[in-house]
């Protein structure tokens, strides 16, 4: 497990190394409280990518797709079920990057179960600029 603690300057270092560990794994599951910080992440994250997009939280359109290659998810509306049912664990056999908001234990034993490897990245914020990030890679 690897724990760093980020202000938000240095957030894009940070993505810039878990991009790095998920070459391998393109399935990153982003966990914290409401404003803890996943969509930031995700900014930061695309900005490595060399992305431009304007990156805004999928809540309500529980997918967004920035450039050929980041797909974003937001499964806290309609939970695994909603998820499953839209047919978006296929999205995953995609090429890219999938970063999923509220990606729980549930969405977990899915994964597991599909043989799909993963990154959990938990956000705990400590302040309004600083967050420790627990990131976990599991291999199927």
């Amino acid at each position: 497990m690897i724990q760093r603690v980020c202000k938000l300057d240095d957030l894009e270092s940070f993505a810039c190394e878990i991009r790095d560990i998920a070459k391998d794994c393109g399935v990153i599951l982003l966990r914290g409280d409401l404003a803890s910080g996943k969509t930031t992440f995700v900014q930061s994250f695309a900005k490595v990518l060399g992305l431009k997009a304007d990156v805004t939280s999928p809540t309500f359109s529980v997918q967004n797709r920035y450039g050929e290659n980041l797909y974003h998810y937001d499964i806290y509306q309609n939970g695994i079920d909603g998820f499953l049912s839209s047919g978006l664990l296929e999205e995953l056999e995609k090429e890219g990057y999938h970063l999923i908001e509220w990606g729980d234990e549930k969405l977990e034993a899915v994964l597991k179960s599909y043989f799909i490897d993963y990154i959990v990245i938990d956000i705990d914020k400590q302040s309004d600029k600083h967050r420790v990030y627990k990131v976990k890679k599991c291999i199927n």
